[in-house]
């Protein structure tokens, strides 16, 4: 199971809904405990989606909404620290300049800043509550 057999493409709510679904279900729902009332927004609908395939099972994605707002970053426990959720990020930025936004910015787990903060993006204010998780804004910008 090389990382070979990982792919990543970008893709709307309305083509790939049951894996996007299935992978913040593992993740969001059934391993963070947010609320399902909380995880589905109308977000969804209005953002570029990026997933991450192996051997074409779900295992990570994260959306662009049009603001420029990168969320819903998750990969499977299980693949964890394999550089998916990096690759991840940094495709969705790109999109993001590629869209003509210059300061995309998402809300982060306090524990993952320091993932965060290694693509580029810096602390803005202070710790918010945010699904019953402790949140911080943060910032990407090109230097």
């Amino acid at each position: 199971m090389g990382d070979d057999d990982i792919d990543f493409v970008l893709t709307t709510w309305s083509t790939d809904r049951p894996s996007l679904e299935k992978i913040r279900r593992e993740v969001f729902i059934e391993e963070q405990a947010v609320p399902e009332s909380e995880e589905w927004d109308s977000d969804d609908l209005v953002s570029v989606h990026a997933i991450a395939t192996l051997n074409r099972e779900p295992v990570g994605t994260g959306r662009l909404n049009p603001g420029g707002k990168i969320a819903r970053i998750a990969v499977i426990a299980r693949l964890r620290g394999r550089g998916i959720g990096t690759l991840i990020v940094r495709q969705l930025l790109h999109e993001a300049y590629h869209r003509g936004i210059r300061e995309p910015y998402l809300h982060a787990q306090v524990q993952v800043v320091p993932f965060y903060e290694k693509l580029g993006f810096r602390v803005e204010g202070k710790v918010f509550d945010e699904a019953g998780i402790p949140h911080v804004r943060m910032r990407h910008a090109v230097e």
